[in-house]
């Protein structure tokens, strides 16, 4: 197999790897804040934290670099609309899911408190919590945009 072959399987993985543990980890802490079960907030919220590190990271890194890498080889110019397209809504993603990580920092921090001192969550964490929620919509719809445009190569 040859050097292309391979970045085009790893870059698929990471890919799949990056959407799945971002929807997986969204969906739970989602579906946990609803419960209002400040025990289950912690523990979930602990386990978002932790997913992000150990997936989703280093398949935020390793996207552009595997990308830009196979578009050379193959001799497409960065000028290239769907390739500057979708690095441009892959750096509207990050622009969003940077500070969701940061959030969601908080969120465990004062999930876990709570949990402790057996109280409810702090009005703060709701707040942080519509604006996790809000982030989340336009880096997935942007990410679609990318697998679509990474298919497809439009224009």
């Amino acid at each position: 197999m040859d050097y292309y072959l391979t970045f085009k399987l790893l870059h698929i993985l990471s890919a799949t790897l990056m959407f799945g543990t971002g929807l997986g980890t969204a969906f739970y802490m989602f579906v946990t804040n609803r419960s209002g079960n400040v025990q289950a907030i912690a523990v979930v919220s602990g386990w978002v934290v932790r997913a992000d590190w150990l997936f989703t990271t280093p398949a935020v890194i390793f996207q552009p670099i595997s990308g830009l890498l196979m578009a050379h080889w193959l001799g497409y110019p960065l000028t290239a609309n769907w390739l500057w397209i979708s690095m441009a809504l892959y750096a509207l993603t990050g622009a969003c899911w940077l500070p969701v990580v940061w959030i969601q920092l908080k969120m465990r921090d004062m999930a876990q408190i709570a949990a402790k001192e057996n109280s409810e969550l702090p009005a703060k964490y709701w707040r942080y919590e519509r604006v996790w929620t809000a982030l989340g919509f336009p880096a997935f719809i942007s990410l679609i945009v990318v697998y679509w445009l990474m298919v497809n190569k439009p224009f």
